[in-house]
């Protein structure tokens, strides 16, 4: 998920997955994906989705300042990516590639050498009062 606020500033939040059982959060989307696999040019509104529906399996999460990984591939975009792998389906890999149009082998840019990057593991602490 992509952010960028008012003045410009980019944030991206990362979940990783592995193929296994369907994700239930993309499984809420199904309908909206399918309702755009065969748009090419411009854009669709779908409707609002709510990010407090997804669940991430974790609080703990890395973060880093990186850049995006598709052109223009601005910088200084700060990256949090969810610790914890979560499983997604054959299909629900196979329904978001075709809503992007994704026919490549891979659809990110080559890995990027680290630059003394750091990269910081946040743990919340358990005890911490809501």
């Amino acid at each position: 998920m992509v952010h960028e606020s008012e003045d410009g500033k980019v944030a991206v939040i990362g979940i990783m997955y592995k193929t296994g059982r369907p994700d239930s959060f993309l499984s809420s989307l199904m309908d909206h994906l399918e309702a755009i696999t065969d748009i090419t040019d411009g854009e669709r509104a779908v409707g609002v989705i709510d990010p407090r529906h997804i669940k991430f399996g974790s609080r703990k999460y890395y973060r880093y300042i990186g850049s995006l990984t598709v052109p223009p591939c601005t910088e200084n975009v700060v990256w949090s990516i969810v610790r914890k792998v979560r499983t997604v389906s054959r299909e629900q890999m196979r329904l978001l590639r075709v809503a992007v149009h994704d026919d490549s082998d891979t659809n990110a840019r080559p890995l990027q050498s680290i630059n003394n990057r750091s990269i910081q593991l946040y743990r919340p602490d358990d005890k911490e009062e809501n």
